[in-house]
C-alpha cells in the first residue's frame, strides 16, 4: 500500500517543548508532546522527537488538557437565552477561550418551548459548521422546584408536558445535560431521558434526601452547581446537598468563585466525595471576556428583561440574588488551589478529566494521551493563561 499521499502526510507533525506536562494520569517535566493534526500523537523524550516536526519552545509554565465548562450561559457580552444562535455561540465561545476553556456546553436556563427548542437548533448548526469549543448543550430547567429558581423566570416553570418530552428526547445524539428537579419529574421519566442518552442532573430543586435518592436510582448521575439552589444538609434531613455527598457515584459540579460557596464547604466537599466526582464550572454569564470581546456594556447585562450588576466579582439583581457569574476556567482553577488547598493536580482534573468522565467523553477528551483531541492549554507559573489549543490549532491569550 502507497502511504506516500495518505492526508497524514500533508498534516505538519507538530512538538511542544520547554514545559511541565500534566496529563491528567501524571506530570512530567521534559518531555515534549506531539501533534498530528487535530490528535495527541504521542508524548515522547525531546531526543525522540522527529526531524520532520515543527518544533514550539513554550518557555516554561504548564501544559495541560484544555478545560471544560459544562456550564456557560455566557460570555463576551453575549448571553445565550437572549440569543440562541450560531453567531452567539461562536462570541461565547471565544470569549471562554482566553480563560483556557477548550469545550464548553453552552447553557440555557429555564426560558419558553420555543427558545429552547431555537437553543438546540443553534448548537447542532454550530457544531455541523464546526465552531471551536462547542461541545453539546445543558438545559438548566424549566423541571425545577419554583421555591429554588434562583433567578430562572418563574412563568416558564412546569412539570415536563408531552412537548418537552419530546423536545429532549430528541436531543439523542447530540451531548446533552438537562438539569432538573427530581420532585418535579417522575423516576419513569427520568429512567426515559437516561436511557435515550441524555445525562441527567438534579439542581434547583427542593428534594429530600429521599427524592433525591429516588432520582440517582432512576438514573441522574449529577448535581449542579452543588450547595447552590437545593435543600441544603441538616441534621435530621440531609436535603440534596446530603445525598450528593454521600453518593459516591454522582458527579457534583461547584462554583468556586469565593461567592457562591464558601471556601470552607468546597473544601469539605472535596474531602467528601470519592476522588474524580467533584469538578468545576462557572455558571458564567456575558461578562467573563466582555471587555476583550468590546462588549458595550462589560459591566452589566440583562436577564429577562432585569437589569443585573455586576459588584466585586458577583453578578446580583436588584435585590441582591445570585445571577450566575463573572467567573472563568482559570480563575475558578486558580481559587481551586489558593483559596481552597486543592493540590494543582487535582485542580487542573476537576475542570477538565472529570467533567469530561460525567459527560462520557473521556475517550476523546480531557486528558493527554496519543489520540485524544489535541484541546489543551498554556499556563505560566501564576496558573494565567498563555495559549490554547482546540484541535491541535493554537491561539495565544
Amino acid at each position: 500500500m502507497n502511504h506516500a499521499h495518505s492526508p497524514a502526510a500533508d498534516r505538519p507533525l507538530k512538538a511542544l517543548v520547554n514545559t511541565t506536562i500534566h496529563t491528567g494520569d501524571s506530570v512530567l517535566a521534559g518531555a515534549a508532546l506531539l501533534i498530528d493534526g487535530q490528535a495527541i500523537a504521542a508524548i515522547v523524550a525531546p531526543d525522540a522527537i522527529p526531524q520532520e516536526a515543527d518544533v514550539t519552545d513554550l518557555g516554561g509554565g504548564i501544559l495541560a488538557p484544555g478545560f471544560i465548562d459544562l456550564q456557560v450561559n455566557g460570555g463576551g457580552g453575549a448571553l445565550f437565552n437572549d440569543t440562541p444562535d450560531v453567531p452567539t455561540l461562536r462570541r461565547i465561545a471565544e470569549a471562554h477561550r482566553r480563560f483556557g476553556t477548550t469545550g464548553l456546553l453552552p447553557t440555557l436556563i429555564t426560558d419558553s418551548a420555543e427558545t429552547r427548542a431555537a437553543a438546540v437548533a443553534a448548537v447542532r448548526a454550530a457544531m455541523a459548521e464546526g465552531v471551536p469549543g462547542v461541545l453539546g448543550v445543558h438545559l438548566e430547567g424549566p423541571h425545577i422546584a419554583p421555591e429554588r429558581r434562583g433567578v430562572h423566570d418563574a412563568r416558564f416553570i412546569a412539570p415536563p408536558d408531552a412537548g418537552d418530552l419530546a423536545l429532549l428526547g430528541g436531543l439523542s445524539g447530540l451531548p446533552a445535560l438537562v438539569t432538573l428537579a427530581p420532585e418535579a419529574v417522575s423516576p419513569e421519566q427520568i429512567r426515559r431521558l437516561a436511557a435515550g442518552g441524555l445525562r441527567v442532573a438534579a439542581g434547583h430543586s427542593a428534594a429530600t434526601w429521599a427524592q433525591a435518592k429516588a432520582g440517582f436510582a432512576a438514573g441522574i448521575t449529577g448535581v449542579t452547581h452543588l450547595f447552590n439552589a437545593m435543600s441544603p444538609l441538616g441534621s435530621r434531613e440531609p436535603g440534596m446537598v446530603g445525598a450528593a455527598l454521600e453518593d459516591d457515584a454522582v458527579w457534583c459540579g461547584i462554583i468556586v468563585d469565593g461567592h457562591h460557596v464558601h471556601d470552607a464547604s468546597v473544601r469539605l466537599a472535596w474531602k467528601a466525595k470519592a476522588r474524580g466526582r467533584l469538578f468545576l464550572v462557572t455558571d458564567a454569564m456575558p461578562p467573563v471576556g466582555a471587555i476583550q470581546s468590546g462588549a458595550a456594556q462589560p459591566g452589566g447585562f440583562q436577564l429577562y428583561g432585569e437589569d443585573i450588576r455586576v459588584e466585586d466579582g458577583r453578578c446580583v439583581t436588584a435585590d441582591g440574588t445570585l445571577a450566575g457569574s463573572a467567573l472563568d476556567m482559570a480563575t475558578a482553577v486558580r481559587n481551586a488551589v489558593e483559596r481552597v488547598g486543592i493540590p494543582l493536580d487535582e485542580a487542573l482534573l476537576m475542570a477538565s478529566a472529570y467533567p469530561a468522565d460525567f459527560m462520557g467523553m473521556a475517550g476523546r477528551r480531557g486528558r493527554l494521551r496519543p489520540g485524544l483531541a489535541a484541546d489543551l492549554v498554556h499556563l505560566d507559573e501564576r496558573l494565567r493563561v498563555r495559549a490554547t489549543w482546540i484541535g491541535g490549532k493554537m491561539a495565544v491569550s
